[in-house]
Order: C-alpha cells, then sequence, then structure tokens
C-alpha cells in the first residue's frame, strides 16, 4: 500500500520583517464610485433544512461578484433575471452600466430547491456555469477582451443530479483533443450518519471532451467523486490537469461511483459504521477481549492459543486475531468463555501488575478500548499533579506557566487543524499531505490565470501568501509573500466576511458584512524622514491602513481586488474603490 509523502511548507526567511511595527492609519479619501443596478442580485438564501455549519461555509458566506483574472478589472454577476451581468473598468470617471453577455435558458425563480447560479473562468475563451439547479453548462465565449469577438455559445448542457456550485474549472488540449475539467461542490444527506451532521460533501471531479476537432459534441468522459465531512477552503486542479489540491478541516477520498454516476454499494459508503473487530477492557491486574461471534458459533469452533507474549484466536479454521502482545500475560491463568449473548470472552492476567497497556496487540488497530467511569477518574488523579486550580500559582518561577487571560482572542486558535492534501488524478490516491496545524486559512488568489491560484495562510502574526507547482517536487509550494501582522490583524475583525489581495500583492483587503472595507497596503518608502521615537532610529517606510465606508445598507454579497481597484457587490448596486491613486 502506497502511503503519502508528509510535507511541510517551507517558509522564505528574506520575505519575512522581523522589524514590522504596524499599519499607520491614513486619513487619506479613496475614491469611490456607485452604479446603480437594473435589477437586483440573485441571491439564494439558506433554507431551514440549510442549518449546518458546512452550508453557512458553502452556501451562507458564497462570493456572487466573479473576477475574470484573464482580463485585468473585469467582474461578473448574475441577476434575479438570470443574466450575466459584466463590468469591465477602463476609466473610473467613464464607467458604463454593468452589460449583459449571457442569459441562463432556464427561469430561476421556479425552483425551490436550488443553490446559487456559480461561474468559473475557465480560460480566456471558456466558462464553466451552473444555473444553481444541478445543471451544469459549458459556454465558449471567443476572445472576452474583444466586444467584435466575443460569443458567449453552449456547448455543453447536461442535468448531473442534485445542485451544485463549481469551484474550479481548466481548459485542457492534448493530442488535438479539447478537454475541460470542473469540480463541483454538493452537501447532501447521509441517512446513515447517526452520529455527525447528518451531511456529507462531496467534490465531483467531471471531465467534459470533444473527441475530434470535426465533432462539436463535448460529453462526461470521466467522473470521479471525493467524499469527505466538511467543505473546503481550497480545491483547485493542477493545470496540466494530473492531480488537484484541497485544504480542508477534515480530509477527502475518492469513492467508487457505478453506473450512472451512482454511488457503488458496499465498502466504499462514506459514513457506513464499520464495527470494531473485538473491544477490549482493562484493570491493575487483567485485560478483557469481548469479541462478537456468529450465529450458531458451537465451542468447537473456536481455539484460542495463549503465549507469554503471543495470542493466536482462530473462528471456524479461519484466523481471526493473531499478534504480538504489548506486555507479558501468565498465560497458564488465562481463559476464555462463551456468554449467553453470543459473544467471546477471553481473560489475560498481566504479567506486570499496575501497568496501563495504550494498545492490546502491537501495531493492530481493529479494536476499541474501553474505559469505565473509575479507569477515568484514577486517570485524572495521577495527573493531578500536573494541574492547579490556581490560574498561575508561582508567577516568580524562572519559567511561569502562561496565563490564558493574558491572551487576546485573537490569539486563540480552533484545537482542530487543517491540512492539504494532493490527488493523483489517475490513481486517485492522496500522494502528498501537508499538516497546516495552526496556520490558519485566511483566503485564495489567481496572481497568474494560467496557474494554481495561491491560498494565503496565518503564520504566527503575519499573512503568507503561498503559490502551488505542480511541476516542481522539491518546492510544490512556493512562499511568494508576506503580509505583515495580517494574520494578527484580520482575527479583531469579529463581522469580516470576504477577504482578498492584489495578484501583484501589494495590498491585501477584507470586507466585513455591512459598509465598511479595510485596506492592508505595503511598506513604502516615505517622502519625510520619521524617527521611531523609542529606538531613536530613523524609519525608512510606512506601512498604511485605509478604511472606506459605503453609502448602503444593503448587505456584501461579493468582493473582488485587482491591482488597480476593488469591486464591492450589494443586492442593488456595485461600488468601485480606486486603490492605486497614483495613475
Amino acid at each position: 500500500m502506497e502511503v503519502a509523502a508528509n510535507c511541510s511548507l517551507r517558509v522564505k526567511r528574506p520575505l519575512l520583517d522581523p522589524r514590522f511595527e504596524g499599519y499607520k492609519l491614513s486619513l487619506e479619501p479613496l475614491p469611490c464610485y456607485q452604479l446603480e443596478l437594473d435589477a437586483a442580485v440573485a441571491e439564494v438564501k439558506l433554507r431551514d433544512d440549510q442549518y449546518t455549519l458546512e452550508h453557512m461555509h458553502a452556501f451562507g458566506m458564497y462570493n456572487y461578484l466573479h473576477c475574470d483574472s484573464w482580463y485585468q478589472d473585469s467582474v461578473y454577476y448574475i441577476d434575479n433575471l438570470g443574466r450575466i451581468m459584466n463590468l469591465t473598468v477602463m476609466l473610473d470617471t467613464a464607467l458604463g452600466k454593468p452589460r449583459e453577455v449571457f442569459r441562463l435558458p432556464s427561469d430561476l425563480n421556479v425552483y425551490d430547491n436550488r443553490l446559487c447560479a456559480s461561474l468559473h473562468f475557465t480560460s480566456s475563451t471558456w466558462v464553466t456555469l451552473s444555473d444553481g439547479t444541478g445543471r451544469l453548462y459549458l459556454v465558449s465565449t471567443g476572445e472576452r477582451g474583444n466586444n467584435a469577438s466575443e460569443k458567449w455559445e453552449i456547448m455543453f448542457n447536461e442535468e448531473l443530479g442534485n445542485p451544485f456550485t463549481i469551484i474550479h474549472s481548466i481548459s485542457l488540449l492534448k493530442d488535438g483533443e479539447h478537454s475541460v475539467a470542473t469540480l463541483l461542490l454538493r452537501i447532501e444527506k447521509e441517512e446513515l450518519d447517526k452520529k455527525g451532521s447528518g451531511f456529507y460533501v462531496s467534490l465531483d471531479w467531471v471531465t467534459l471532451s470533444k473527441k475530434s476537432e470535426d465533432n462539436t459534441k463535448y460529453e462526461i468522459s470521466k467522473r470521479d467523486v471525493l467524499r469527505g465531512t466538511s467543505v473546503p477552503h481550497y480545491a483547485a486542479f493542477e493545470p496540466d490537469g494530473s492531480g488537484l489540491m484541497v485544504v480542508s478541516y477534515k480530509s477527502f477520498r475518492f469513492v467508487d461511483i457505478g453506473q450512472g454516476g451512482e454511488e457503488a454499494e458496499g465498502e466504499n459508503k462514506l459514513e457506513q459504521v464499520k464495527e470494531p473487530l473485538y473491544y477490549w477492557q482493562q484493570t491493575e491486574e487483567d485485560l478483557t477481549i469481548t469479541i462478537r461471534l456468529p450465529e450458531d458459533t458451537a465451542k468447537e469452533d473456536i481455539q484460542v492459543q495463549f503465549l507469554p507474549d503471543h495470542l493466536n484466536i482462530l473462528l471456524n479454521g479461519q484466523l481471526f486475531l493473531e499478534g504480538k502482545l504489548f506486555s507479558s500475560i501468565d498465560h497458564e491463568s488465562s481463559t476464555w468463555i462463551i456468554k449467553e449473548n453470543n459473544s467471546l470472552d477471553i481473560s489475560l492476567m498481566k504479567k506486570r501488575g499496575g501497568l496501563t497497556w495504550p494498545e492490546l496487540i502491537v501495531g493492530d488497530k481493529q479494536g476499541e478500548l474501553l474505559r469505565d467511569s473509575a479507569q477515568c477518574a484514577a486517570i485524572a488523579d495521577r495527573l493531578m499533579h500536573l494541574t492547579s486550580e490556581e490560574l498561575n500559582p508561582n508567577p516568580d518561577k524562572g519559567k511561569p506557566p502562561c496565563n490564558a487571560q493574558e491572551l487576546e482572542e485573537c490569539d486563540i486558535f480552533f484545537e482542530e487543524s487543517s491540512s492539504l492534501c494532493r490527488f493523483d488524478g489517475s490513481t486517485l490516491k492522496t500522494t502528498h499531505v501537508v499538516n497546516l496545524g495552526s496556520n490558519q486559512y485566511l483566503f485564495s488568489v489567481t496572481v497568474d490565470p494560467k496557474a494554481m491560484p495561491c491560498f494565503c495562510l496565518r503564520h504566527d502574526v503575519d499573512a503568507l501568501l503561498w503559490q502551488p507547482h505542480s511541476s516542481k517536487h522539491d518546492e510544490m509550494w512556493e512562499h511568494i509573500a508576506t503580509f505583515n501582522a495580517l494574520g494578527y490583524v484580520q482575527a479583531s475583525k469579529r463581522d469580516k466576511k470576504f477577504f482578498a489581495c492584489a495578484p501583484n500583492h501589494s495590498y491585501a483587503a477584507l470586507c466585513e458584512c455591512l459598509r465598511r472595507v479595510f485596506i492592508y497596503r505595503q511598506p513604502t518608502p516615505m517622502s519625510t524622514v520619521l524617527y521611531n521615537r523609542k529606538e531613536g532610529r530613523k524609519v525608512g517606510q510606512v506601512a498604511k491602513q485605509q478604511v472606506a465606508s459605503l453609502e448602503t445598507n444593503d448587505p456584501i454579497l461579493g468582493f473582488q481586488a485587482t491591482n488597480e481597484r476593488l469591486f464591492v457587490l450589494t443586492t442593488k448596486n456595485l461600488f468601485l474603490i480606486k486603490i492605486n491613486t497614483e495613475n
């Protein structure tokens, strides 16, 4: 069995600034332009049956504004008339109304059980589109930056089951065959899940292909499904389509699907509960193993061999359990018995009384340890010397314990940690894993549309931008930029909704649910001489923080950053905030 390589992210020290002193609030006004929309944005609010945190992450916090990374300062949204509207900015002082480039064939308002419509810019001439009802469109757009050649035309249109949103897509050309890979996100009901939320997350990797130049029809040539229980923070294809990278709290895995895209029954059912092979418990003197026996099992069908450090169990002539015990036993005093409830109880006498076994058989994960309340209390007593009822009993020691009350709220991380996984497209196996630990995921941004999107993580107080390189096995994730102290600063913004940065990493920005937008610029040289009062040294550059307040009471539904400006979408308006005011 192949094991995925455990990897790590290597920080480039020259991109860090240990002497960064913080952001200086700038009161310089930012030019802000407001456009009133002809029709409201096609917002879809969560239903009563979409009550989990995963529904909120996937659909409640959906970004309704889409940035075309292939063309600078071009954004799109879908209104409640089913129109895809585009605004391409050439000059701020000559802004026109958003123009319609395409209209969905179906009336969205007649569907009760639908999600928000979504689209992704696959290449400079292709777009993947979902109307939120479970239908996938592949659209040829022509050169979108050229009005003469731009023409949106449907090349594929098919129902693919339950509603989904599009996360990512890429265009591939291999041996004269054009294909488009798209990644679809669903949250579906899991009837067999009795312990969790009752839902699972599905990522469908769907490949659409055209077989020859003469044939204009695109068909589904490949379809694979990943399953998990948490909505991914980040998921993107490698540029050549050979793999997929996913950042998520809980891991994903591929599952088999049968004819017509239905999941095959059997061992690959995600939430199917696998009963432990055996249960075991222990006291200071002995251990008891309990095994559920098949119906009509007789005493003659059972063979148990006790050795000083080994156990061997056969049922009906077949090996059931065998291996080296964690510690030695008194094999002559060990016994077994069939109970009335059709279970086999095996009693092992410990050679070393008082020793707590962390596992029964070395390396075996098929059993489950049962602890009673008395054992838990005894363990707690043994650990009591490590704790104190006083918060800081002796602060004068050389190394006083951490006082949790001295921590600020933004210093406290979730106990759970996310992971970054790479999946191979042909073997469908996990090839690389990075445990992100407390490196909180912040946002993603497309720096180069021909490369994978970058993702930004919090490292200590900073926010570090990482560019995936699927072709570089020794440096698969490159640290390309740092936003100083931004990891710490953003954590204090309780009402933040969207986070973004410029593709050239000249600034980062976040917006709250209503009105306010915060801009954090990279340090720039000062035109006047400043001195640090504490150290008396000259300050050569300063990083600015700016705040823009929008003239609206409508909630913010979309947020995108380009090198020149910020775009903010509300229900009825589109705002442009000019960031680069030097041009």
